[in-house]
């Protein structure tokens, strides 16, 4: 059996959920998705994620959700990761950590994906050993039968990271994208054992921009070195990501593409189709 999953790039406050909201339930339709995965870590205000904009998600047609540095940055989350079955957060993060190692869903024709999402250590804050933590996740997902594909999302700075662990999980998932660094990146690949991989499947949100925020503050900030609040951007939104057809026998990638989509009837005011308060600015 063969299934078609989306990943979507980290979304960026409520101009990356406008135009989620815009373009998710189309394509998901017209292009026949069987599940949805996004990293919705910065959807609060360009900086973690609330039980709202949790809910506001799966109408959007989300099926997964995934978070990474900035899991805890809005507190209200924790006891929707400590009960909700579809949210993880880094899962070599300290075991005393709140929330699940790995979520899954079992799609219309069958199909159980899991995810699992590992966070980098280099140029981040301290973690885990991030090999030993997907060798003891795979060994009990495999071992107990509990999903047929795995997707692997590897957050990280460094692109070193993100390729190593491409190449270690060669063979053992469907698929290792990365995300974090917001800026999509030209070398998907089917590896040679079958896994596909992309090192960064980019940022969902407004492109005329710096990483979602707007240009005028971090540039001020770049040149000055005093901090700034950085507004989040409004100007050429997009979702960014990628499709991965599977096999549930092979457990196994058959093909990646990258998407990005936009739609021309967004307006640039970077509101939700539910909610017509900007974003507070943030400080990152």
């Amino acid at each position: 059996m063969k299934a078609r999953v989306l990943c979507i790039g980290d979304i960026v406050g409520r101009p990356g959920r406008h135009i989620l909201s815009q373009v998710l339930p189309a394509y998901v339709r017209d292009n026949n998705i069987d599940c949805v995965i996004a990293n919705a870590e910065n959807a609060a205000g360009g900086s973690g994620l609330t039980p709202q904009i949790y809910e506001k998600l799966l109408r959007y047609g989300v099926n997964l959700v995934t978070l990474g540095d900035h899991a805890y940055r809005k507190r209200d989350i924790v006891s929707t990761l400590e009960t909700a079955d579809n949210i993880v957060r880094p899962a070599n993060l300290s075991p005393e950590a709140a929330g699940k190692d790995f979520a899954i869903y079992q799609t219309a024709n069958g199909v159980r994906v899991a995810v699992i999402t590992l966070i980098g250590r280099i140029f981040m804050k301290p973690a885990d050993c991030p090999y030993a933590r997907i060798d003891a996740l795979l060994s009990k997902i495999q071992n107990q039968n509990l999903a047929d594909v795995i997707f692997v999302e590897m957050h990280a700075e460094a692109t070193s990271e993100k390729v190593a662990m491409g190449y270690y999980l060669d063979g053992k998932v469907a698929c290792v994208f990365g995300t974090h660094t917001h800026i999509v990146t030209a070398d998907e690949t089917l590896r040679t054992k079958g896994t596909a991989y992309i090192t960064d499947i980019g940022m969902t949100g407004a492109h005329e921009s710096v990483l979602g925020r707007k240009t005028e503050k971090v540039i001020k900030a770049f040149r000055t070195q005093m901090p700034f609040p950085f507004e989040i951007a409004t100007e050429d939104q997009r979702v960014s990501g990628i499709v991965v057809t599977v096999n549930s026998n092979t457990h196994l990638a058959e093909s990646i593409e990258r998407v990005q989509l936009t739609c021309s009837e967004t307006d640039s005011q970077g509101y939700d189709s539910d909610d017509g308060r900007p974003d507070r600015p943030s400080i990152i």
